[in-house]
């Protein structure tokens, strides 16, 4: 696990040693062990290479980087793993490649120089890197299929840059810090920013699955080399409706399998490997898998807060870890100590993060890496079998729409408008979420579920001074969804709102969030859920499977029966979350209002400070539950504070 950048010049100007040694010194908690950099020789296409290297394969310097082939002609820098490298490393050492080393990076090099970019077809892991051949002077740089991990890149003149870190791409050039208007929207909208965009317009995130070659000419658009594979009517799983034995058994049995084998193969590390135990289904799953394979307890790592026992699911996690006997470890967290944490995360990022789940998850990453340097987590899980409310929410409203109009209108609907919100109460969440559900009107599945995505109530749209701009980024957002929601069977609602979670907003919020957290602590986290092969077969599940008379996850629950607790898969989804309403409300008022100040709103051009105010005088005298949106404009104002204006 690395952190990586690097410059391509294709107008023979000199390169920049010292933009690239700045941008290693901002990857330094990405790479922590060895810092490397390479720079070839001037030539028509010039090219400088860095990387910061966290070892966890191979610890011997020859698996340095940036890595060279014996001969000196083709070039790497990788972050990432490559899971099914030993059988790639024999196919390999078969056809005459001498390895010198015994990690995956010589195995992604050797790859590609036999196989160019068909070879990220073979590779079965989470990776950026960039490849080149200083004989031909061209190269590729690639993302892995689902965007576990980052990269980030600009054309500047007659260059190509990268990073995996926005910070680390401005010391490359005179990149112009304008905020992109759409990815500003998209942030307070959604709490994400997502590829393409970053949050300058001279930035792209490379999406998922794709490439961008490179040559003496220049630089390709990124290219795709993975799409998902698109629905197969009568696929082996089952068809629509076909929902009990022997297509479903066949497909329980499948399903652990397939997760079986995707937490065995990630178990190869030369250095202390645990796993993240949150008490939820799929963290379990991971670690009842992981209990099967290994010789020693399995290191577990939980997080609780004192005082919140609506946040704290240190009960289930500990019921899990009894079950499999794992080497259990749990910290419990007191408000102040969690506060105190709040300004080194947001001092962390490299660009605004709306998601307040980073802060747990940051300190349960700070956690592990006391004992361990690699964790396996259970994201993906609710991406990929229907796991969160806003899923099964399509199910409830049409149920709603059954209750006769009068009654709907006359006592539910002003019962809601009255009912006190709160993320903080089951009560207080569960009339927030039926108070977002009954406002969706739209008859579009994905138009709602936009709707319900949303982390900002439509009271708090004032916000927005330019309604043009939003109505265009929502058109746009809409386009985007039906696009990539086209790998699912049209007439299956449910798999085509998740495949496009898959795609779109699974890299840009959960995927990032971790990386971010865990990488602020030299932490590397593997995602089982998320091997290829769990993925496809999980696309081929009708939604029956997934959510059915209520019940989410279902073919998850069915199939674990027996395997993992009932408390645990008979219990209701928590996010992994801190009071983050309630810190808004007290202890976090002060930092708030300090950061949250007229001149950064002033400053982002399309925001009202009046409804800001507005916003949060609601949100502490419990008028409404705004605390998504508030963190949000939190994060984004402390980092607006600490970068450069345009």
């Amino acid at each position: 696990m690395c952190g990586i950048c690097g410059i391509v010049r294709f107008d023979g100007a000199p390169l920049d040693r010292a933009g690239l040694e700045r941008a290693c010194a901002f990857l330094t908690h990405r790479g922590p062990d060895r810092t490397g950099t390479w720079f070839d020789h001037p030539t028509q296409a010039r090219v400088a290479l860095g990387a910061t290297r966290l070892i966890v394969m191979d610890p011997a310097p020859a698996a340095d980087q940036p890595m060279h082939d014996p001969s000196g002609r083709y070039h790497l820098v990788y972050n990432g793993e490559v899971y099914n490298f030993p059988n790639l490393r024999r196919e390999l050492a078969d056809a005459g490649y001498p390895f010198t080393t015994a990690g995956d990076t010589e195995v992604v090099l050797a790859g590609c120089i036999r196989w160019g970019t068909e070879a990220l077809h073979r590779f079965n892991g989470m990776w950026a890197f960039a490849f080149y051949d200083s004989r031909t002077k061209a190269g590729f740089l690639s993302r892995d299929r689902f965007g576990v991990k980052p990269l980030v890149y600009s054309r500047f003149g007659r260059a190509l840059l990268f990073a995996s870190e926005i910070r680390a791409l401005l010391p490359l050039n005179n990149i112009d810090p304008v905020i992109d208007e759409f990815a500003l929207i998209e942030h307070l909208r959604y709490g994400y920013i997502a590829h393409p965009k970053t949050i300058y317009q001279g930035a792209r995130r490379l999406p998922p699955g794709h490439y961008i070659a490179f040559s003496p000419a220049g630089a390709s658009e990124p290219l795709p080399f993975y799409q998902p594979p698109p629905y197969v009517p009568g696929a082996d799983c089952g068809r629509p409706g076909e929902f009990e034995a022997p297509d479903y058994g066949r497909s329980c049995r499948a399903v652990r399998t397939s997760l079986a084998d995707a937490v065995a193969i990630r178990r190869s590390s030369d250095v202390p490997i645990g796993a993240f135990l949150s008490g939820g289904l799929d963290s379990s799953i991971v670690v009842a898998h992981l209990a099967e394979v290994s010789t020693q307890p399995v290191k577990t790592f939980a997080v609780g807060y004192a005082g919140h026992a609506r946040y704290d699911e240190t009960h289930y996690a500990r019921l899990v870890a009894r079950r499999f006997g794992t080497d259990h470890h749990e910290l419990t967290f007191s408000d102040r100590e969690v506060l105190d944490a709040i300004p080194r995360i947001l001092d962390h990022l490299s660009e605004p993060v709306g998601d307040s789940s980073i802060i747990p998850t940051a300190l349960v990453s700070e956690f592990a890496r006391r004992t361990v340097t690699v964790a396996l987590s259970g994201d993906g899980g609710d991406e990929l079998f229907g796991g969160y409310w806003r899923y099964l929410a399509h199910f409830i409203l049409a149920a709603y729409h059954r209750v006769p109009g009068l009654f709907r209108h006359a006592l539910i609907e002003p019962l809601l408008r009255r009912s006190p919100t709160s993320k903080s109460s089951w009560l207080g969440n569960r009339a927030r979420q039926l108070r977002k559900l009954v406002r969706a009107t739209d008859p579009d599945p994905l138009s709602r579920h936009l709707a319900w995505s949303r982390i900002i109530a439509p009271e708090a749209e004032s916000l927005f001074s330019d309604n043009g701009a939003i109505r265009t980024f929502d058109d746009h957002m809409l386009a985007t969804a039906q696009s990539l929601a086209c790998i699912a069977a049209p007439n299956d609602d449910l798999n085509r709102i998740l495949a496009f979670d898959l795609r779109y907003q699974l890299p840009a919020d959960m995927l990032h969030k971790v990386d971010t957290a865990s990488m602020m602590h030299s932490l590397e986290v593997r995602t089982p859920f998320l091997d290829f092969n769990v993925v496809e077969h999980a696309l081929k599940l009708p939604s029956a499977f997934k959510i059915d008379r209520g019940r989410k996850k279902r073919i998850l629950v069915d199939a674990y029966r027996g395997v993992l607790p009932d408390e645990i898969l008979d219990r209701s989804k928590q996010g992994f979350e801190v009071p983050i309403g309630e810190y808004l409300r007290g202890p976090l008022r002060e930092l708030f209002q300090d950061t949250v100040t007229r001149t950064a709103i002033d400053s982002l051009g399309i925001l009202s400070y009046q409804a800001v105010q507005a916003i949060y005088d609601a949100h502490i005298s419990r008028r409404g539950e705004h605390a998504d949106l508030l963190f949000a404009l939190l994060s984004l104002c402390h980092w607006r504070h600490s970068t450069p204006r345009n």
